[in-house]
């Protein structure tokens, strides 16, 4: 047999094994012509599929990129948006460590003093200006009692009753 030979399997042909149909594509034996066009349509049908196999491949090969592509933007972004609330926030919180001891120096007893006396116009306190007052402890003030109305008096019993029968 020479380098050049193709052989093809026929499935209708099953019962005559012992026959070989041989196509040589150079030279000049050729069997089974209309086997041969077959198999050529066939090839042909069989190459315009996987073209349109590769394109649809390819497509989603494409697509499945672009979203691949998509996403990682989307957490890029998300990702920046985290880092500059947090510069945000650290800002923030170095604004309020400023605040605080600002505030804190203001509510020094210090300040506290020289704003009375010199916006308030007010004095320390001197022992001339303390007076003591005496006041009588034996006083004693009752409150008579009230009489019952009909309501208290039917609740007061009520809850005596109730009282007797918990035990």
């Amino acid at each position: 047999m020479a380098e050049n030979t193709v052989r093809y399997y026929n499935d209708e042909s099953y019962d005559d094994v012992d026959t070989d149909e041989t196509t040589v594509i150079d030279g000049s034996s050729h069997k089974g012509t209309e086997q041969e066009h077959e198999i050529e349509v066939r090839r042909n049908e069989a190459r315009s599929g996987s073209i349109l196999m590769i394109v649809f491949i390819s497509m989603l090969a494409a697509a499945l990129l672009g979203s691949v592509i998509y996403s990682l933007d989307k957490r890029n972004t998300m990702y920046n948006r985290v880092s500059a609330m947090n510069d945000k926030l650290s800002s923030a919180a170095a604004e309020n460590v400023r605040l605080q001891s600002e505030l804190d120096s203001k509510m020094s007893a210090k300040n506290i003093e020289e704003y009375a006396e010199n916006v308030l116009g007010m004095e320390k306190i001197d022992s001339t200006q303390i007076t003591y007052i005496k006041i009588q402890t034996g006083d004693v003030v009752t409150i008579p009692k009230q009489k019952k109305g009909m309501i208290a008096k039917i609740k007061s019993f009520f809850d005596s009753c109730v009282e007797y029968f918990r035990g």
